[in-house]
């Protein structure tokens, strides 16, 4: 039988060319008024998984 992709993590994970994946930052998303301008600008960026986490992400992807 074939694996499937979990849709909900392909949904919020991107594969990199490299192979890295790329994640959104939490907290991103409301209440934004009593954060920092500078906080909320750094949220809008993608940051990369965590090495701990990258082998689970990419069981889930089917990478």
């Amino acid at each position: 039988m074939k694996q499937k992709t979990s849709k909900s993590a392909a949904k919020r994970f991107k594969v990199t060319g490299t192979g890295k994946i790329m994640r959104r930052h939490s907290h991103a998303r409301h209440i934004l008024t009593k954060k920092p301008r500078k906080r909320v600008r750094k949220l809008v960026d993608c940051a990369l998984v965590s090495k701990s986490d990258t082998r689970r992400v990419k069981r889930m992807l089917n990478i």
